[in-house]
């Protein structure tokens, strides 16, 4: 061949760290380890014994490649020969699992080279897959004498997994849904975590939960310093709350929802970046029967024998249209206040009422609101709802 071709992985260098050789001062050396380790200009000054240094290394291997950092390298074709070269093609292909990607900067063939010249390239993917990747580079050149050659080299490398991400799904009392997403650094370095954030799907706003107010500021729950360490794992919590067009509706939504997405944002060693979006997470709407009640409001503390009020809604998730009764039953502490049996009237499907109801207790301490019962006189069926909530009940004199 008259071309030589050479790949090289583009990389930025590491901080070399010494290790450190020490003793103490009555041993056999005395203190000719530690003058050594003071002279040695890789330590930094009064940390000689951290394995910290400041002196930088050129990469010695191909190293690691992690799914959302960007794959770069430099190609170099160098005529090696003493005759000029013609119509030189230089190609780079990435083939993963599932895919063919051209890398190349310019498809454009150059129209001579001349001896001891060479032809330089730099191509940058971002890695979207894991598993075995297969950079293929093609040279197709003409020589003086018109014979077309033809050569490529294969340059295998993993991808491998940065971080592992599991999310959890909490339902509350409301439409509101908390989500809770661990995320494990599984590779051998720290990371410095950029962004967590969750993009929300059209039905959902989404309010983070990862802050705190110090003193007007807003500071991170994780502190100033952001790194994850290796293995370390962390917790970001998010709460999503249903859109005002789809707040009346959410409360009958049934089966697999889409929630939104995670876009994950990290720098590792020098500041290279890396950056993962999930999949649309999506979770399992919670059943709530033909007939969902739930508590609009409801007070934290009252009194002991003193009325109080709360608003219950209630909505048809069926799909057929109820003519509801209420009835109210006392249970030991709690005594609902008002007329029992009586008619609510025809609620269509996926519609909803609003119901202001009184109540009082006669026990003190943490009770349990219960005794609500619902019957469709069409198919005569009766919905019984207990522990629908907890009321701290005190005296008078001690809440004065």
């Amino acid at each position: 061949y008259f071309l030589i071709f050479a790949v090289m992985r583009l990389t930025k260098p590491t901080l070399f760290t010494n290790i450190p050789v020490t003793c103490e001062e009555r041993d056999l050396p005395g203190n000719l380890f530690n003058q050594l380790m003071k002279d040695d200009p890789s330590t930094v000054k009064g940390a000689e014994t951290l394995m910290l240094g400041e002196m930088l290394t050129l990469p010695q291997n191909f190293g690691n490649i992690f799914l959302g950092e960007t794959f770069s390298s430099y190609i170099s074709v160098h005529n090696d020969s003493n005759q000029v070269v013609k119509d030189i093609l230089v190609k780079a292909d990435l083939q993963t699992s599932s895919q063919r990607l051209n890398l190349s900067a310019s498809s454009a063939a150059v129209a001579e080279l001349k001896p001891d010249c060479c032809i330089d390239d730099v191509i940058h993917h971002e890695v979207k897959e894991i598993g075995t990747h297969i950079l293929v580079c093609a040279v197709s050149y003409t020589t003086q004498t018109g014979e077309k050659m033809y050569f490529r080299k294969f340059f295998k490398f993993q991808v491998l997994k940065p971080l592992d991400v599991k999310t959890k799904f909490y339902n509350a009392e409301t439409d509101e849904v908390f989500l809770e997403a661990q995320i494990q650094n599984i590779t051998t370095s720290p990371m410095f975590m950029e962004k967590v954030s969750l993009e929300p799907s059209m039905m959902y706003n989404v309010a983070e939960l990862n802050t705190v107010d110090t003193a007007g500021e807003s500071e991170s729950t994780f502190g100033s310093r952001t790194y994850l360490q290796p293995m370390d794992t962390r917790q970001y919590l998010y709460c999503l709350k249903p859109k005002q067009e789809f707040a009346e509706k959410a409360g009958v939504i049934k089966g697999v929802t889409v929630i939104g997405k995670l876009d994950i944002v990290w720098k590792t060693n020098l500041g290279e970046r890396g950056r993962l979006q999930t999949s649309q997470l999506q979770r399992m709407a919670p059943g709530y029967g033909d007939v969902r009640l739930s508590l609009e409001t409801i007070p934290d503390t009252v009194n002991l024998e003193e009325p109080f009020d709360i608003t219950c809604k209630i909505t048809n998730c069926s799909e057929r249209t109820m003519d509801l009764v209420l009835e109210m039953c006392n249970t030991n502490s709690i005594h609902w206040c008002g007329v029992s049996g009586r008619q609510l009237g025809k609620l269509h499907p996926s519609s909803s009422l609003h119901l202001a109801l009184t109540l009082l207790s006669s026990v003190q301490g943490l009770q349990s609101v219960s005794g609500l019962r619902l019957t469709d006189t069409f198919l005569k069926r009766t919905y019984e709802y207990d522990d629908i909530a907890q009321v701290c009940v005190v005296s008078s004199e001690v809440k004065q």
